[in-house]
């Protein structure tokens, strides 16, 4: 059987979830600032702090799903993305309008990875 490791796990979820040599985080939004520009680069540094904790980085990044609240701030979105990913190393993405949790969140990223 192979073995299922969950990190900053709490009641409702787990942070990130590493099973054979792949690591799923949860979907992370921009904590700080008032826009999308602020709350993605904010969604980033989660990002890159559970990647750390699970023992890999964003080189090794499969795939990522952006949620935006307004598909009008795609650009927006993508000047902060294009200067964070690791150049040779843009991973399988899709980037999709869609009401988040609160009405304060802009932004929400869900990557998933390989463990290094």
């Amino acid at each position: 059987m192979s073995t299922i490791t969950r990190l900053e796990t709490e009641t409702r979820m787990s942070q990130a979830v590493i099973h054979n040599g792949v690591v799923y985080l949860a979907g992370q939004v921009g904590e700080t600032g008032s826009t999308v520009a602020e709350q993605t680069a904010s969604a980033l540094a989660e990002v890159d702090r559970l990647l750390a904790l699970a023992g890999t980085d964003k080189t090794r990044i499969l795939s990522a799903q952006i949620i935006l609240a307004d598909i009008a701030t795609f650009a927006e979105m993508n000047a902060v993305w294009d200067a964070w990913v690791a150049p040779g190393h843009a991973p399988a993405r899709a980037t999709i309008e869609g009401k988040l949790a609160a009405p304060e969140y802009l932004v929400e990223i869900i990557v998933t990875a390989a463990v290094a």
